[in-house]
Parts: structure tokens; C-alpha cells; sequence
């Protein structure tokens, strides 16, 4: 008696916890001790490798095509008193654990615990409810014209799961300043870093942490106080600091009627004209305004509005005059209704 309670115990606590070694030993188990029975049955028709694996899958799984049975009143009792019965409960257990475990996964990836394998990624860091959700409608719509199609990672500390889960790719974090944590989003591969935090002192810590671990990266960070702007380009001035604009847009529609809608209409991609940049190549030659501004009108029917340098992170040339001069690496600035892929530059300077 004291045995079996020990042996209960035992099986309890393995079969309890449904690990796939006490899955595998409770098949191999079963496997073993089946063709032992059958053995001793006298059915030896059943007993080659091939023929008694496929028949037991078949019996013990209860398809149970028939074109294999056992022959002998011994054999036929032990297929149904032992056979059937512990087949089906051992293949449910598996074919449980194995949708327990697809289940596990998907719910593991949806709310963001799965480590990525992402490169020359669109990474945004934060969340802001309904902001953010605009914020990756755009960037879904913006991608469709882009060349490379990035994939664009959500990281966030928020208890929520992923807010698009078919169209891209989501991490929860405990903090954005953790390497372990943030190496689940391939911070240090990431391509462009958008960070846009409610609070903007954890704004200013995650642009600080961003510039550490990927210093090539494209970084935008938006800021509510204007005030915090100036010190994170003390330290950080490749960061490009985007401050509300809001009231500035109310005070320009008093003085400007319609100024509002201008800007919301060059800000959204989903219709009307849109403000796009793309960089200079290198092989092209120096370029003059003029020959930038007539020649983007004719040929693509995009009107140029400035340009930036390298040297001058922070700083656009905003309709500069036609003599001044656009270098390659420079940033161009034009507005179309679409954006311009494979421009020839070279055409643009006859």
C-alpha cells in the first residue's frame, strides 16, 4: 500500500506539470510495453518496425483504419482493454501540450515577450494611446512607398499587447534604459529611432540611452516642454527634437487664415500634397537651386523647399536663393504627391 501511494504521488507530480520529457518517457512507455503484450499474444503479423509503428499510431489515436487488427482473442483484449484506452489518453495529453504550447507562443509574441531578429528597422519607443496609433497608420502608409519596406518595431512599457499585430512587429519592456530588455527590440540595429514618451524627463533619459547604444541611427524625439530641447542637443545634437507645435499652428491660422490646413495637409500622407526628403547621392555632381527647383517642377511635378547639410544637423535652408548651392550628402526637401523614388539627378542639372 505504502508503494502505491509513493508510485500516485510520483505520477501525479510528473503528469501534473505535462513537461515533454514525462511526455516522451510516458509514449516510450507506452510504445515498449505495448509490443511486449502483444508479443506474448502471439501476434507477430503486427510486430515489424514499420508495420507496428504505423498500426499503433493509427490504433491508439482511434483512426483505426482496419487493414492491421490483431487475430488472437488475447491480442483483441489487449487492444481494447489497454491499447486504445492509454493511446488515447496519452495522444490527447500530446496533442494538448503541443496547442498549449502554439498557443504560448502566439499569446507570447502579441503581448511582447519574444526576443526579434529585425535589422534596418523603424523602432518607436513609448506609448500614447491614440497618438501612437495615428502615429504607426502613417508610418504603415509611408512605408508603402519606400524602397527598403522596414519593419517597424513598437517597444513600450505599457501593459497592453501588440495594437497591430499582422502589420508589425511589438516588445514590452520593464525600462528603456536596459540593455537586456532593449536588445529584445534590436535597438542596435535599428535604422530609425522614434521616441515619444508621455512624460518627456523619460523622453530625455531613452534619447540619451539611444544615442549610447546606436549612434548611426536616425533619432527623433518629441518633447511637450520646448524648454528640454535645448538640453538634449547639448549632448546629443544629431537628435532631431520635434517640440508641440500646436499653439504656434493656432496663433499662424489667426494671423493666416487657412494655415492650419496647410500644414495638416503637407503632414498627411493619406491625401493631398506631402512634404518628403531624400538625401543627394554621391556620385551626382553639384547641384544649383535653380536647376533643382525648375527641374523637380518639370519632370516630376514636385516643388523643392531647402535643403540641409551634415554640418548642420539642425538646420534647413528653407527657399534659399537660386544661386546657392545643393552638395551631395545634403538632404532635399520637396513637396509632391507622392513620394519620388529614383530620381535622376543627373537629368536635373542640363
Amino acid at each position: 500500500m505504502f508503494h502505491w501511494v509513493r508510485l500516485k504521488k510520483l505520477c501525479v507530480k510528473y503528469f501534473s506539470e505535462l513537461r515533454w520529457h514525462t511526455l516522451v518517457a510516458a509514449l516510450l512507455f507506452y510504445t515498449v510495453s505495448s509490443w511486449i503484450l502483444l508479443f506474448l499474444a502471439g501476434e507477430h503479423a503486427l510486430l515489424n518496425a514499420s508495420d507496428y509503428f504505423y498500426w499503433l499510431v493509427v490504433t491508439g489515436s482511434t483512426v483505426g483504419y482496419g487493414d492491421m487488427s490483431p487475430s488472437t482473442p488475447a491480442g483483441k483484449l489487449i487492444v481494447a482493454l489497454y491499447v486504445i484506452p492509454l493511446g488515447l489518453s496519452i495522444f490527447a495529453l500530446i496533442i494538448g501540450r503541443i496547442a498549449s504550447w502554439v498557443s504560448d507562443q502566439w499569446r507570447r509574441g502579441a503581448r511582447g515577450l519574444k526576443p526579434l531578429n529585425v535589422s534596418n528597422h523603424i523602432l518607436i519607443i513609448g506609448w500614447n494611446e491614440k497618438r501612437t496609433e495615428q502615429l504607426l497608420k502613417l508610418l504603415m502608409k509611408e512605408k508603402q512607398d519606400m524602397p527598403e519596406n522596414p519593419d517597424i518595431v513598437l517597444c513600450v512599457k505599457a501593459d497592453i499587447e501588440n495594437p497591430r499585430p499582422s502589420e508589425i512587429e511589438f516588445v514590452h519592456v520593464s525600462s528603456f534604459n536596459q540593455d537586456e530588455d532593449m536588445d529584445r527590440a534590436c535597438i542596435a540595429t535599428a535604422k530609425t529611432i522614434l521616441i515619444d514618451n508621455p512624460y518627456d524627463d523619460l523622453t530625455l533619459t531613452t534619447a540619451l540611452y539611444c544615442s549610447k547604444r546606436n549612434p548611426k541611427a536616425h533619432k527623433v524625439a518629441y518633447f511637450e516642454d520646448e524648454n528640454l530641447v535645448g538640453l538634449l542637443q547639448q549632448h546629443c545634437p544629431e537628435v532631431e527634437c520635434t517640440p508641440s507645435v500646436a499653439v504656434e499652428m493656432l496663433a499662424k491660422s489667426v494671423s493666416d487664415p487657412g494655415s492650419s490646413l496647410l500644414h495638416h495637409d503637407l503632414l498627411d500622407v493619406e491625401e493631398g500634397q506631402a512634404q518628403f526628403s531624400v538625401e543627394l547621392p554621391s556620385n551626382v555632381s553639384d547641384l544649383s537651386v535653380e536647376k533643382l527647383f525648375l527641374g523637380l517642377k518639370r519632370q516630376y511635378n514636385a516643388t523643392f523647399i531647402g535643403y540641409s547639410s551634415p554640418q548642420r544637423l539642425n538646420h534647413i535652408s528653407v527657399n534659399p536663393n537660386f544661386d546657392d548651392v545643393v552638395k551631395p550628402g545634403n538632404k532635399v526637401f520637396y513637396i509632391a504627391e507622392h513620394r519620388i523614388n529614383n530620381i535622376d539627378w543627373n537629368s536635373l542639372n542640363l
